[in-house]
């Protein structure tokens, strides 16, 4: 069986979020938890956040205000551990 797909943009308007976290690392967040990118200058982190919400109907861009929360570590893999298992 296959779902409707709605043409329409989400009601609530997805937000994608550009900041820095604590460490000043650059992020883009989306506010729904659907994507999450660390990038090495503002304008990467702009570009991939315009290039995001290209693809989400009525997605607006949000300045993050304070200092964004990564839901993925970034810490190096421990020997032990697979990439794989870390991703989402």
């Amino acid at each position: 069986m296959i779902s409707a797909i709605s043409a329409e943009p989400d009601p609530a308007g997805s937000i994608v979020f550009v900041g820095r976290d604590a460490a000043g690392h650059w992020l883009v967040q989306g506010c729904k938890g659907q994507l999450e990118g660390r990038f090495i200058s503002r304008d990467a982190a702009w570009a991939f956040a315009r290039a995001e919400c290209r693809g989400l109907p009525g997605a607006r861009i949000v300045h993050a205000l304070r200092p964004l929360i990564s839901t993925v570590s970034f810490e190096p893999l421990r020997p032990d551990e697979c990439a794989i298992d870390r991703a989402a």
